[in-house]
C-alpha cells in the first residue's frame, strides 16, 4: 500500500474528513476515523465484501436535509492482511478526496 501525504475529503464545502499519513488500497484512500466528521454519517446496511480487504459497512452522508446515500464505507473488522485499514473510512459519489501538500 502507497503512502499517500496529506488528504481531504469534501462534500458540498464542509469537509468530511482531512489527515496526514493516509494510504492508497485498491484505488480508494482510508482516512483513519479520527478524522473523519462522523456526526455528518449514519450507517446503512452492509453492502459489501473485498477479496484483499474483507466485509466494508457503508454509510450515508446527511447535511442540511441532504442525503449521499453510500458516501463512505469502513472496515470494521479487515482481513489480516489489511489491518492497517482498521476503523478507517473510505469515500466516493459525492464525496471528492484531494490530496494536499505540506
Amino acid at each position: 500500500m502507497e503512502p499517500r501525504n496529506h488528504g481531504r475529503a469534501v462534500c458540498n464545502e464542509p469537509t468530511s474528513a482531512e489527515s496526514a499519513g493516509i494510504v492508497m488500497v485498491e484505488g480508494n484512500q482510508p482516512f483513519p476515523k479520527a478524522s473523519v466528521e462522523e456526526g455528518l454519517f449514519r450507517q446503512s446496511p452492509p453492502q459489501g465484501t473485498r477479496p484483499s480487504t474483507g466485509r466494508e459497512e457503508y454509510t450515508n452522508r446527511e447535511m442540511d436535509g441532504t442525503q449521499s446515500v453510500d458516501a463512505a464505507w469502513t472496515y470494521p473488522q479487515p482481513k489480516d492482511s489489511a489491518q492497517n485499514i482498521r476503523e478507517h473510512y473510505a469515500f466516493w459519489r459525492d464525496v471528492a478526496v484531494t490530496e494536499l501538500t505540506d
